[in-house]
């Protein structure tokens, strides 16, 4: 499980086995309680919402927004 980045609480993540087929390029995001995905192609997009509260999502929204390259640049390198 690479995480990509530990921000705010949050810890920014994808498995290592995301799927066969393999699954368009995403994020998942957690915090002690809840967890989340994110769909980062072509637009940015909540796949997956498990117990975040709007405010929550919003905020990691923002984050995602704010590091989508990078987290877009990690899963090509980990999956090519």
């Amino acid at each position: 499980m690479p995480v990509i980045l530990r921000f705010k609480g949050y810890v920014f993540f994808f498995y290592s086995n995301e799927g066969n087929p393999l699954e368009p390029a995403h994020i998942h995001v957690r915090n002690a309680e809840s967890e989340a995905k994110f769909w980062l192609e072509p637009d940015i997009s909540l796949a997956r919402n498990d117990g975040f509260n709007s405010k929550e999502l919003k905020e990691i929204f923002v984050i995602v927004e704010t590091h989508r390259m990078q987290f877009t640049e990690a899963w090509y390198d980990y999956f090519s």
